[in-house]
């Protein structure tokens, strides 16, 4: 990542200076746009870039291409994405926080499949005669790595090869899911994939296959627990620091008092220290005190759903201040809406529809934009219809669509 303006000793606070009057959330928005080359663009490749995002969400995979390239300079579009995605293996698709898709750098691989399945394992929501017991899990999840070992599989395949290895209890259709039954080693799927046994592979025409993360990456094994949960905090604090332990908690779905006990454990090591941060404690990597003394630069982006910025910033109510926080949250959950993003904050939604070679772009702003603004937002656009490769049509308007159309 290009980092250089928040590292230059003329545009940053000392660290007694930050530590003395606190860190401000313009301070600390400022530093997050620039380590996520939304301030500029970063001269890295696109691992480089999914890891400064600490991941980015791919359970719409075009969202994904667009917020990794969006990132980066030199022209990159969606097939620079898929190219280190498919081609040159450096990203891999995945289960990540949240138990939701990811890109991950596959280099990173071993920290977050050590770090995923060390979390705190949460209560099992399906209900009775769907749930599994904790040896049905270990059993589906050696068969997984088992049957993947050789060759990629459809989740029709990969089912046959299941039930061939635990019994019918594994293909049985018990769960309700998109108006259909699905068969019940499924509710384990990210499971497996967060103890290494699982990634995504190349599609199959349209039908989405898995892999063994073995065969992609020789010699892959996951990192001890405590050791791959310390590396995974420090990038979470580096990329979106200063952090809480219940900001923390919520990114990485996690009980609340079992963060503060590892916060707590890294502070006492020395890996992370507390600032005060919007009239509260919070903590960095230690060392990791300086902050830009001006906000944000002014600019014009546009973010996809589930960007990593607008998921991983907190306290959310000052990235989406005033009307922002009523229109552009999905029920107070970030990602839900793409989100026009003005001089550092959330200041509007948006939507694309493609059809043939055209991009449709609507964009609804929630305040008035100036001509600076609309030149910028112009060009934004026409970055995306590049980086998407179609052609775009900007309308300035409401967006009819609702979240996550």
């Amino acid at each position: 990542m290009t980092t250089k303006n928040t590292e230059s000793r003329s545009e940053t606070r000392s660290e007694s200076e930050s530590l003395s009057g606190g860190v401000t959330w313009a301070a600390a928005n400022a530093r997050r746009l620039a380590r996520q080359g939304l301030t500029a663009p970063s001269d890295g490749g696109p691992a480089a870039v999914a890891g400064a995002m600490v991941g980015a969400h791919a359970q719409v995979l075009s969202a994904a291409e667009l917020s990794v390239a969006l990132r980066l300079d030199g022209g990159a579009t969606r097939e620079t994405v898929r190219t280190a995605l498919w081609a040159d293996g450096s990203l891999v698709k995945t289960f990540g926080p949240r138990g939701t898709v990811h890109l991950l750098p596959s280099a990173d691989l071993p920290l977050w499949t050590g770090a995923l399945s060390a979390l705190p394992a949460g209560r099992n929501a399906m209900p009775d005669g769907v749930r599994m017991t904790e040896d049905e899990t270990d059993q589906v999840v050696a068969a997984i790595a088992d049957a993947l070992a050789d060759d990629d599989l459809t989740v029709d395949e990969l089912t046959e090869e299941i039930v061939a290895r635990t019994g019918p209890w594994a293909g049985d259709r018990v769960m309700d899911a998109f108006q259909t039954k699905w068969p019940r080693w499924r509710q384990m799927t990210h499971t497996a994939a967060h103890r290494g046994a699982l990634c995504f592979g190349p599609n199959r025409g349209r039908k989405v296959t898995y892999t063994n993360p073995h065969r992609l990456l020789p010699g892959f094994t996951p990192l001890e627990g405590r050791a791959a949960l310390a590396g995974l905090v420090e990038r979470y604090l580096y990329a979106y620091g200063p952090a809480s332990p219940q900001h923390f908690a919520k990114w990485a779905t996690a009980p609340v008092n079992w963060a503060r006990e590892l916060f707590d454990t890294l502070a006492a090591e020395g890996r992370t220290e507390e600032v005060r941060y919007e009239g509260g404690p919070a903590w960095v990597v230690a060392g990791d005190t300086d902050f830009p003394t001006e906000p944000a630069a002014p600019g014009v982006r546009l973010l996809p759903y589930f960007d990593a910025f607008t998921i991983a910033s907190q306290p959310r109510e000052r990235l989406f201040a005033g009307a922002a926080y009523e229109r552009a949250l999905g029920g107070g959950q970030a990602g839900n809406f793409p989100v026009l993003l003005i001089d550092g904050v959330v200041a509007g939604v948006w939507h694309q529809r493609r059809s043939g070679k055209w991009l449709d772009v609507t964009v609804e702003p929630l305040g008035t934009l100036t001509a600076a603004h609309r030149t910028a937002l112009g060009e934004q656009v026409e970055r995306t219809g590049e980086i998407l490769q179609g052609t775009p049509r900007l309308t300035v308007g409401p967006v009819s669509v609702g979240p996550h159309a």
